[in-house]
């Protein structure tokens, strides 16, 4: 089922998500309904809060990039209760980021190139390893989410500023995209 992505100015895109169990209800049918929703919004990532669940649940896919990045083919990837444990700070990239929550607002962010990562997959296994290259960026973007944060929160000074209309227009329901949103009431 395709869900509806909660866009800026949703209080559940603000609020630091919980840890979840294998007990959480319809977990498996959640997954699958956010894979679904991930692929009709061309996106590449779908953190729970944006649609609407203030839980630790990520997906990832990033088998679309491959074409430019073969080393992501057939990459999709749940992280149940990631939590960044260490950023290397030694290099970082300054990238494009958009966002499904932020409809139309592209801007360039500076991240770590290198982060360390604690999660569970869907059988609830423990991992732990460092992630680099592009993943460690799109993982850092989602984490945000979990923790109550969007990617303009990273913006400093004039960028800042120049971002705040368009985020206000979202707030109000002024943009266009081309999937299910709900807009903040």
């Amino acid at each position: 089922m395709i869900l509806p992505i909660y866009t800026y100015g949703q209080p559940v895109l603000r609020k630091v998500a919980e840890d979840i169990g294998p007990d959480y209800p319809q977990l498996t049918e959640l997954i699958q309904n956010m894979w679904d929703t991930l692929a009709k919004s061309d996106g590449i990532g779908l953190a729970a809060p944006q649609v609407g669940l203030s839980i630790r649940l990520v997906v990832i896919d990033l088998d679309i990039l491959s074409g430019d990045m073969p080393q992501y083919k057939g990459f999709r990837r749940v992280f149940i209760n990631p939590y960044i444990e260490e950023y290397d700070e030694t290099n970082t990239d300054v990238s494009e980021e958009g966002c499904l929550s932020l409809p139309g607002i592209h801007e360039k962010v500076r991240r770590p190139s290198r982060i360390r990562l604690t999660w569970q997959d869907e059988q609830f296994e423990e991992h732990d390893e460092w992630i680099d290259g592009y993943l460690a960026r799109v993982v850092q973007h989602e984490v945000d989410h979990l923790d109550g944060e969007v990617f303009t929160d990273h913006l400093r000074g004039l960028r800042r500023q120049l971002v705040k209309s368009s985020l206000n227009d979202i707030m109000r329901g002024r943009f266009s995209c081309s999937y299910k949103v709900k807009v903040k009431k």
